[in-house]
């Protein structure tokens, strides 16, 4: 099934121990060097399971696999795939005040960009965690010269999302400036977004909600569907985390089917890199709605963009 509106493929590569569902674990060295082993060799076979299919897709990276994985990142980049920024060591925006968020940001982008050997222009907070708490970090984003951010998603969660943001690609503006946000694909379902992009939802839900979000979103003008996925989600031989009841439901379910259904997506879609799909955005600016998380009462208005 082909669709006329773009669907890009995006990847959060980080450490399994990392995830948030895990921050208040102490977790054992040698239990750390296994997932980073794990990590690794999933995303090498994601890198051959796309290099088959010809699909390229996005890579959001931690900056610390720049240094502690430099062949990876290498092998993400030589294969035609974008690498983009996922903080330097996966911690939420929120404990970022925002001159610390900057140097995280400013130290994983260059880190990235020394592996890579690109530059870095995209930018996912760990966790969705850039919310109406933290408007500022779109004015840092912009500041470093961040073409684009994935890091809002318009859903009611416990963690994360601004429920009534845009659905579609829209100006995230800030304190005093404005970026180019790209959310995860919701599907409008009983008076509320339902998050279908991928993670645990992928995981839970049948394939056909996905797939019913994406020709959903296909009605939409300006339209794009970004869908999310991590390395440790199609691992189902690691060593399972010590989490609480809800955590470990949210985390582990589904998971020994995930590659199979991911193959299943794979052969279903064409998909662009979340770069290339900045280019077509950026291009339609005045077009798109905007929206100020600065002001819990924002709606969607017509705005200015900040100079570069």
């Amino acid at each position: 099934m082909n669709t006329e509106v773009p669907i890009s493929l995006t990847f959060d590569v980080e450490e399994h121990h990392r995830i948030e569902a895990a921050a208040h674990l102490n977790c054992p060295p040698e239990l750390q060097v296994q997932y980073a082993g794990r990590m690794e060799d999933t995303t090498r076979w994601l890198l051959d399971v796309l290099d088959e299919r010809a699909i390229k897709a996005t890579f959001f990276v931690v900056g610390e696999i720049a240094e502690s994985h430099p062949s990876l990142v290498r092998r993400i980049a030589e294969s035609g795939h974008e690498v983009a920024s996922h903080s330097w060591d996966h911690r939420r925006v929120i404990h970022f005040s925002p001159q610390t968020f900057r140097e995280d940001v400013r130290t994983s982008k260059d880190a990235l960009e020394q592996a890579a050997g690109d530059a870095v222009v995209g930018f996912r907070a760990p966790t969705f965690s850039i919310t109406r708490a933290t408007p500022w970090a779109i004015d840092v984003l912009a500041e470093l010269e961040i073409k684009y951010d994935s890091s809002v998603f318009p859903v009611k969660h416990d963690r994360y999302g601004i429920h009534d943001a845009p659905t579609t690609p829209f100006r995230a503006r800030g304190e005093t400036r404005e970026i180019l946000e790209l959310p995860p694909l919701t599907l409008r379902e009983f008076g509320a977004n339902l998050p279908v992009a991928g993670g645990g939802y992928f995981r839970l839900f049948p394939l056909w909600v996905m797939n019913r979000g994406i020709q959903a979103m296909a009605q939409l003008p300006l339209s794009a569907s970004v869908l999310y996925f991590h390395p440790w989600e199609f691992d189902p031989g690691q060593p399972k985390l010590p989490l609480g009841r809800l955590s470990k439901f949210r985390t582990y379910v589904g998971i020994r089917r995930s590659r199979g259904r991911l193959e299943q997506l794979l052969g279903r879609h064409q998909f662009v890199r979340m770069c290339d799909l900045a280019d077509r955005f950026l291009q339609r600016w005045d077009a798109l709605p905007a929206f100020n998380l600065a002001h819990p009462d924002s709606k969607y208005s017509p705005a200015v963009r900040a100079a570069a």
